[in-house]
C-alpha cells in the first residue's frame, strides 16, 4: 500500500503542467485561478489514484479529461473549492520545510517524506503543494531546443482540449532526436529536408523515422 502511494504521489508531482495548463483554459470566467488551480489538483490526484498502466494508455490521457471534469464541477457549484487562509499558511510553511529537507538528503523529498516529516497525510500534503506551486507554462523554452507551444484556442471543446494537452505530453515524453523531428516538421513547419541538415540526418531518414514517430503517438494516444 505505501509503495502505490508513493507512485501515486510521483505521478502527482510529475504531472502538475496538465492541471495548469487545463486551469489556463478557465481564466477569466469568474472563479480565481488558484482557485481553479486547486480544484485540478483534485482531479489530477484522483486521476492517479485510478490510472492503470497495464493498460497501454499515456497518463496525461486518462488525467486531463479527470483534471477538467473538477474544474467544471466548481463551476456548477458556484465555485466552491477554496484554499483557507490557514491552508496557505501550511502550504509555505511546507515549502520551507521541503527546502529543508532537500539540504539534508543531498535531493527533492518525495512527498511520502515531507508527509511524514509535516505530519499531515499524503493526500493532504500533495494538495498543499498542489496549491503552493508556481505557475507553470506550456511553452518549453531551453538552450537545447527550440520553443515549442500547445496552442488552446477559446473555442475548443473539452475533448479537443484534452487530446492537444495529451499530445504534447506525448511528444514530451519522447527521445531527444525524435522530440525534435516532430518540432522541426509539426511546430516549426520545416521541411524533411532542412529538418534533415539540421539533425545531420538525409531526407529518407527523417521521412522514415517520422512515420515511425506517428505510429507510436497514435498508438498512445489512441
Amino acid at each position: 500500500m505505501s509503495r502505490d502511494r508513493e507512485k501515486r504521489n510521483k505521478i502527482v508531482s510529475e504531472n502538475m503542467g496538465l492541471v495548469y495548463a487545463c486551469a489556463n483554459k478557465f481564466k477569466g470566467r469568474g472563479i480565481e485561478y488558484e482557485d481553479l488551480v486547486q480544484s485540478g489538483c483534485i482531479g489530477l490526484v484522483k486521476a492517479a489514484e485510478g490510472f492503470d498502466e497495464s493498460r497501454g494508455f499515456m497518463f496525461s490521457t486518462y488525467a486531463v479529461p479527470a483534471i477538467i471534469g473538477e474544474i467544471k464541477r466548481m463551476f456548477r457549484d458556484g465555485g466552491a473549492v477554496k484554499v483557507g487562509r490557514s491552508d496557505k499558511e501550511k502550504a509555505r510553511n511546507l515549502l520551507i520545510l521541503k527546502d529543508e529537507l532537500a539540504a539534508k538528503l543531498n535531493r527533492s523529498p518525495t512527498i511520502g517524506e515531507l508527509a511524514s516529516e509535516s505530519g499531515y497525510s499524503p493526500e493532504f500534503t500533495s494538495r498543499l503543494l498542489c496549491s503552493a506551486m508556481p505557475v507553470l507554462s506550456l511553452t518549453v523554452d531551453d538552450d537545447e531546443r527550440e520553443a515549442a507551444e500547445t496552442d488552446i484556442t477559446a473555442g475548443d471543446t473539452t475533448e479537443e482540449m484534452g487530446d492537444k494537452i495529451a499530445l504534447q505530453a506525448a511528444v514530451e515524453d519522447l527521445p531527444e532526436r525524435d522530440r525534435k523531428i516532430v518540432e522541426m516538421r509539426y511546430y516549426s513547419g520545416l521541411t524533411q529536408t532542412v529538418t534533415a541538415k539540421k539533425l545531420g540526418m538525409t531526407q529518407v531518414q527523417v521521412s522514415r523515422r517520422e512515420k515511425v514517430i506517428l505510429n507510436e503517438l497514435r498508438k498512445k494516444l489512441s
